[in-house]
């Protein structure tokens, strides 16, 4: 009869034990199902901005709670309710998003905060509606200069075309940021050399830019474009004149004819030739020792990509 009782005992300690094994294993399956539904409730993340503002520094030097009700699933909520210590997450601004709000403040207002939920709270979450008005952060003036953008290039083209104008950088300045000391040491921003060859169209492109040891740039790159044009070759022969010569004075010039060489973007519209008109000018002679003068152009006519005058100097003698 003991042993049946210990038995029954031990049967009855397993039910047990099968009971609340599988209670709890419900109750893990229900809080599962539950948690994995969406929900809305209140997310906050701490936020560092990064944005390119104009002599200041690229870091805000604080941290701004951005609050907002949102649908999220029941895990994410559980996390955000339990957790003390929140990740600082930094968020790359527009700089058109940004609103000057002081000197060195700047704030981002209304609706320009909808395109960075993302990057506020991830990627799973849908926003209902911001609890936090403005943000509000503090980017230090930084010590900075302006410097030009040169590109060294070699370029050479297709017979028949040329450059159709001068090569353009966009943009053609950038700001340096650095220690003074460094920014001293700094008069341009160079790009690596650009070599084309045999062009026959116009090209463009971006070209990273060479930042400076121990500085950082306002961007790190440019774009440039190269215009590129087909031209005809005139030749022919003009007067040389006189201007703007004294009353009672008389300045003669030798030779009186020269030989010029147009090269006009093609197809030719009106023959340039027509309205392109030579002279000396009498203040270059006035302030010449030696009476020889390079003789200016009147007009360049429309569509003349690049001019040619032999001889290149003349000689003038005042009668």
């Amino acid at each position: 009869m003991p042993e049946q009782l210990q038995q029954t005992k031990r049967g009855l300690g397993r039910e047990w034990i099968f009971l609340v094994l599988s209670l709890l294993f419900a109750f893990l399956v229900w809080m599962l199902t539950n948690l994995s539904k969406t929900y809305s409730g209140t997310v906050s993340v701490p936020v560092v901005a990064e944005c390119n503002i104009e002599g200041h520094g690229m870091q805000s030097s604080n941290t701004v709670l951005v609050s907002a009700r949102c649908r999220a699933d029941g895990f994410r909520l559980v996390r955000e309710s339990s957790r003390r210590d929140r990740k600082v997450v930094t968020v790359h601004f527009d700089r058109k998003d940004m609103r000057r709000l002081g000197p060195d403040t700047y704030g981002v207002i209304g609706g320009a905060k909808n395109s960075y939920t993302s990057q506020f709270f991830g990627d799973n979450v849908q926003l209902e509606a911001f609890i936090t008005d403005t943000l509000k952060f503090v980017f230090p003036v930084e010590n900075h200069k302006r410097v030009p953008v040169e590109v060294p290039h070699s370029v050479t083209f297709r017979s028949q075309y040329m450059l159709g104008g001068p090569i353009t950088v966009s943009p053609d300045t950038v700001t340096v940021y650095g220690e003074q000391a460094k920014l001293d040491a700094v008069e341009r921003i160079i790009t690596p050399r650009l070599v084309m060859t045999d062009l026959n169209e116009s090209q463009h492109g971006v070209l990273k830019l060479n930042v400076p040891e121990g500085t950082r740039l306002s961007t790190d790159q440019v774009s440039y474009e190269i215009p590129v044009s087909r031209y005809v070759e005139l030749q022919a022969t003009v007067p040389v004149e006189v201007q703007n010569v004294p009353a009672g004075r008389q300045l003669q010039v030798y030779p009186a004819m020269a030989k010029v060489v147009l090269r006009c973007a093609f197809p030719l519209g009106k023959d340039p030739l027509s309205s392109f008109k030579l002279y000396v000018d009498w203040h270059d002679f006035s302030t010449s020792l030696t009476g020889r003068c390079a003789p200016r152009v009147k007009h360049i006519p429309t569509g003349v990509l690049e001019y040619r005058v032999e001889p290149e100097v003349f000689d003038c003698v005042e009668l």
